[in-house]
């Protein structure tokens, strides 16, 4: 069973609208996290590669604030979000992920997650 985890990021020298354009439409996402994105009736088809490719529907969001996807086929009640907030005291970005994954594959995850996030700070100059 996969277990919840979430990491956040603190993102310097980016606006709140440039970073919810990189995680809440397809050519911000292909930026950083896929080498191609499309998505049509809320499902979004990510592609790595030639061949590699998932799709997840997505499942809540707030404009401004946070995108929350399924991966289809994968397990009931779990989900990986994007969540923009500022910290209080320094006003800082902080980019939160919450995903889901088998214990002995966490590691794993947080690396790949780690990877994708310094894309992110590369392509916009975070």
């Amino acid at each position: 069973m996969k277990e919840k985890f979430q990491l956040e990021y603190v993102l310097n020298n980016v606006s709140t609208s440039i970073l919810w354009n990189s995680i809440s439409t397809p050519n911000g996402l292909a930026e950083w996290f896929a080498d191609k994105v499309s998505v049509e009736d809320n499902i979004y088809t990510f592609q790595w590669g030639k061949s590699s490719q998932s799709s997840a529907e997505l499942i809540h969001n707030r404009t401004g604030s946070y995108m929350q996807f399924h991966w289809q086929g994968d397990e009931p009640k779990t989900y990986f979000e994007f969540r923009i907030s500022l910290a209080e005291l320094t006003n800082d970005v902080i980019l939160t992920i919450t995903d889901f994954a088998l214990p002995e594959e966490k590691e794993e995850s947080i690396s790949l997650w780690n990877s994708e996030v310094a894309k992110l700070r590369k392509a916009y100059g975070m």
